[in-house]
C-alpha cells in the first residue's frame, strides 16, 4: 500500500477558511461528510502517512477516490451545510443511526375550529401542538384519559364532529363522557378553546397554577356546602397528582432543558434524550447509533445535537441543553440552536446539582440501552448463525465455531492477578461453564495468560469418544450381560473451536505458546485489540479488520467484554475476602466488628489508609485494638 494517496491535493490548494469537504468513491459516491473552522488544518490530518491513521479512517481514505470541499462565510453555516448534506446523501461513513421506530406523541390540534387531543406519529400535522415522545404508545394514552378529566377537549374524529354538529345529536365519545368538545352539546366552540388554552397550558408546564385554582374551589365550595361540586374539584386533583406522578418533579419549575446522556464503545453508542419541560420529564428518546470512524465524546456530541435538532420546530428548541462534554464548536452550535429557536440558548456541562444528578440518570439508562442493543444482537438467532459464519470465514476456520472460550488477564497495580474463561456455545453464553483461575507468581500478562491456558488445557480430553465402564456388580457367571455405562465427559474437558484472549499480539503470542507446548495446535486461536477492535492471529504481521456492522465482531466483543466483567468480579471479591481474612486474624475482632469497620470507612482502600486515631473513632473499638489493626493492614 502506498503511503501517499494519489488524489492529495497539492500544498496551498486548501483554503484555511471554514468549510465543508466530502470524500467521493470512484462511482461518485460520497462516503463522509465533515465540517471545519480551517480546511487545510482539517484535511490535513486525512492525509497524514497512512500507517498513523486510525484503522477506519485508514479504510476511508483508501476507499475514497477524491476530496472536495465548499468554502462558507462563518463556522455557523458549516454547521447547516453539513447537516443538510449528511440527509441528503447519507454517508456510510458518518454516524448511523439505527433508531428506525417513531415515536408517540400527544398531539392538540390547533388549527381545528375545535382542536382534538390524539395520539400521532406523524410530526407533520398542519398548526398541530406536540407533546412527547413518549416511550411507549400506552404511555400517551394513560395521560390523556387523566388529562381530559381535568380539561374535558375534543378527542372523536373529524368525521364524529361534523356529524355531531350538523344532526344535533352528541358524538358517541360524548355520550360515554369521552369527549368534551362542542360537539358533545355542553360547550360552545369559545369555552372548548379556552379549556383547550389551559390543557395546552398544563402540559407545557404551568400546573402549579392549576393545583392553586382547583384546591381554592374545592375549598370554596366545601365551605358552601355544595359537595358534588367539591368533590369534582377533588378528582380534579387527584387526576392532575396522577399525571404529575409520572414525570416527577426533578429541577426548578421554570425549567425547560434537554438532558442528553450519552454511552459509547469504538463501534457503537447509545442516546437517551430526557424533555425537561417546566421542571419535569415530559418525555424520554432513546437512540442508538453506528460510528465508523473514530469519532467519539465531544465530535459525537455534536453529532447528536445536529441530528435532533436539525428539523426541529423553534418551539421545540429548550432555552438550556444539557450534554456530558462541550464540543469544539460549542459557541457556533449555540448560535445555530438560537437562530433556529429565535431565543437565547445555552449549551453546557451539568457540573453539581439537581441537573447533574438527572444527567447521571440519562447516562445510567444509555449505557444499558447500549448492553440490551449489543446482547439483542448477539441473543438473536439469525444473528448468532451469521457472526459464527463470518467468524469462520474471516479467521480461515474449517468449521463454524460452535464453542468459542474467552480469557482475560485483570490485576491491581501488578497485584492480586486473576484471570476469568468465559464459555459461548452457539452463540450464547454457557455461565454454568465459566472458571476463574488465581495466578500467583507472574511477571506480566502474557505470562500469566501463558500459566492459565496451559492450566486449562491440562485437563482437554483428545479422546472425543469417552471410555466406557462396566458396572462393578456385572459377572460372566451370572450369564446376564455385563452393564456397560458411559462415563460423562466433564464440562472442563470439552475441547473449544476457538480460543480468544483479550490483548493483541503479544497475548496472542503468548497463547499460541501456550498451546503448542499443551500439544493443542488444533485449536483456532485469535486476539481482539480493544483500542481499535482489530482481530490478531498467531504470527501474522498485520491484524484482520472486521466491518463495523459484521455480527462476527459483535459476537467477539461481547465474548470480551463478559470475560473482562467475570474477571474485575472475581477480583473483587477476592480482595474483599482477603481483607475479611486479615482482619478476622486481630484479637479481639469478630464478624460483627469487622462488618462495622468496613461499613464504617465504606471501603477497603479508605479503611488502609485510617489511622489509628480514625479507628478508635468507631465505638467498640480503643486505642490498642486500633494500632493492632492499623499495624496488621500495613503489613499487608
Amino acid at each position: 500500500m502506498a503511503n501517499a494517496l494519489p488524489y492529495k491535493p497539492k500544498p496551498g490548494e486548501i483554503p484555511t477558511q471554514p468549510g465543508v469537504y466530502r470524500f467521493r468513491d470512484a462511482d461518485g459516491r460520497v462516503l463522509y461528510v465533515g465540517k471545519a473552522k480551517n480546511l487545510r488544518a482539517r484535511l490535513s490530518n486525512y492525509f497524514a502517512p497512512l500507517h498513523t491513521l486510525h484503522e477506519r479512517t485508514r479504510r476511508m481514505v483508501t476507499t475514497a477516490t477524491s476530496v472536495e470541499w465548499t468554502v462558507v462565510a462563518s463556522d455557523v453555516e458549516s454547521l447547516q451545510l453539513e447537516y443538510m448534506w449528511i440527509q441528503e446523501f447519507s454517508p456510510p461513513f458518518n454516524v448511523r443511526y439505527k433508531d428506525d421506530k417513531s415515536y408517540p406523541y400527544m398531539a392538540i390540534t390547533l388549527a381545528d375550529e375545535a382542536p382534538r387531543v390524539i395520539v400521532t406519529r406523524n410530526r407533520r400535522i398542519p398548526g398541530a401542538r406536540y407533546f412527547g415522545p413518549y416511550p411507549k404508545i400506552w404511555a400517551v394514552h394513560d395521560t390523556i384519559d387523566l388529562m381530559i378529566k381535568v380539561f374535558p377537549i375534543r378527542t372523536c374524529s373529524d368525521a364524529s364532529y361534523k356529524k355531531a354538529m350538523a344532526t344535533g345529536r352528541p358524538c358517541f365519545p360524548g355520550q360515554i363522557g369521552r369527549c368534551g368538545g362542542p360537539c358533545s352539546m355542553r360547550v360552545t366552540v369559545e369555552e372548548h378553546r379556552a379549556i383547550v388554552d389551559d390543557f395546552v397550558a398544563f402540559m407545557a408546564g404551568g400546573d402549579a397554577r392549576f393545583t392553586r385554582q382547583l384546591t381554592a374551589r374545592m375549598r370554596e365550595a366545601s365551605a358552601a356546602m355544595d359537595y358534588e361540586s367539591a368533590a369534582v374539584y377533588r378528582d380534579r386533583l387527584q387526576a392532575i397528582d396522577a399525571v404529575l406522578s409520572r414525570s416527577s418533579l426533578v429541577l426548578s419549575d421554570d425549567t425547560d432543558a434537554d438532558l442528553f446522556g450519552i454511552a459509547e464503545d469504538e463501534l457503537s453508542a447509545a442516546v437517551q434524550h430526557f424533555v425537561v419541560r417546566g421542571g419535569r420529564v415530559r418525555g424520554v428518546r432513546a437512540t442508538t447509533i453506528d460510528k465508523e470512524l473514530d469519532i467519539a465524546g465531544a465530535d459525537l456530541v455534536d453529532q447528536v445535537l445536529q441530528r435532533t435538532y436539525g428539523s426541529a420546530a423553534g418551539d421545540e428548541i429548550p432555552r438550556q441543553v444539557l450534554v456530558p462534554s462541550l464540543p469544539d464548536d460549542a459557541a457556533e452550535l449555540e448560535q445555530w440552536l438560537q437562530e433556529r429557536r429565535g431565543k437565547r440558548v445555552t449549551l453546557q456541562v451539568a457540573q453539581r446539582g439537581r441537573k447533574a444528578d438527572l444527567l447521571r440518570t440519562a447516562t445510567l439508562n444509555a449505557q444499558q440501552a447500549l448492553l440490551l442493543h449489543k446482547t439483542r444482537r448477539t441473543s438473536d438467532y439469525t444473528a448468532r448463525t451469521k457472526a459464527l459464519t463470518d467468524l469462520q470465514v474471516a479467521l480461515g476456520l474449517d468449521e463454524a465455531p460452535l464453542r468459542i472460550e474467552c480469557y482475560d488477564i485483570s490485576h491491581l497495580s501488578g497485584t492480586n492477578v486473576v484471570a476469568s474463561m468465559v464459555v459461548f456455545e452457539d452463540g450464547l453464553p454457557r455461565k454454568d461453564q465459566y472458571r476463574s483461575f488465581g495466578v500467583a507468581e507472574t511477571t506480566d500478562d502474557t505470562d500469566s495468560m501463558y500459566q492459565v491456558l496451559m492450566r486449562r488445557l491440562a485437563h482437554v480430553d483428545r479422546d472425543d469418544a469417552p471410555a466406557p465402564t462396566v458396572a462393578s456388580d456385572a459377572t460372566p457367571d451370572t450369564g446376564e450381560e455385563p452393564v456397560v455405562t458411559e462415563r460423562k465427559r466433564p464440562r472442563f474437558a470439552y475441547r473449544p473451536q476457538l480460543l480468544v484472549v483479550d490483548g493483541g499480539a503479544p497475548q496472542v503470542a503468548a497463547a499460541a505458546r501456550a498451546l503448542a507446548d499443551a500439544g493443542h495446535p488444533e485449536i483456532a486461536l485469535c486476539g481482539i485489540a480493544k483500542r481499535l477492535e482489530e482481530i490478531w492471529l498467531p504470527g501474522e504481521e498485520f491484524p484482520v479488520i472486521l466491518p463495523r456492522t459484521s455480527e462476527a465482531l459483535y459476537l467477539l466483543q461481547r465474548l470480551r467484554d463478559e470475560a473482562h466483567r467475570f474477571a474485575i468480579t472475581h477480583q473483587r471479591s477476592r480482595r474483599k475476602r482477603d481483607i475479611t481474612t486479615v482482619l478476622s486474624e486481630v484479637p479481639g475482632l469478630g464478624e460483627v466488628r469487622i462488618k462495622a469497620l468496613l461499613k464504617h470507612f465504606g471501603s477497603v482502600a479508605a479503611l488502609s489508609r485510617a489511622s489509628a486515631d480514625e479507628i478508635t473513632e468507631l465505638p467498640g473499638i480503643g486505642p490498642k485494638l486500633a494500632a493492632v489493626i492499623e499495624q496488621r493492614l500495613a503489613n499487608r
